[in-house]
């Protein structure tokens, strides 16, 4: 593989990752007792740290992309073993 392919591939995993990390640890105003801003949905986070997701993305793209890597060399899921077709015998047409 790649380096490049590499790198693409990791910065997608880094993306999910960020998704997926995002409202974990996230207070509202009421769970925290603050008051709300006027202005502001009641919803709205008060203790968002854009560095801690940036963490925890990193951490987990990398472990995600590790174990991506190490199927890619020792070959564990191919994609023969992701065929659809063996679970619907028959000919569909």
């Amino acid at each position: 593989m790649r380096w490049t392919s590499m790198i693409a591939i990791y910065a997608l995993f880094w993306v999910l990752s960020a998704v997926f990390v995002l409202p974990f640890g996230l207070r509202t105003p009421d769970e925290t007792g603050d008051s709300v801003t006027p202005g502001h949905a009641e919803s709205a986070p008060v203790n968002f740290s854009g560095k801690r997701v940036i963490k925890r993305a990193t951490v987990l793209g990398l472990v995600l992309f590790a174990l991506f890597y190490l199927n890619y060399v020792n070959g564990w899921i191919v994609a023969a073993d992701l065929d659809l077709s063996r679970l619907y015998p028959g000919d569909p047409k």
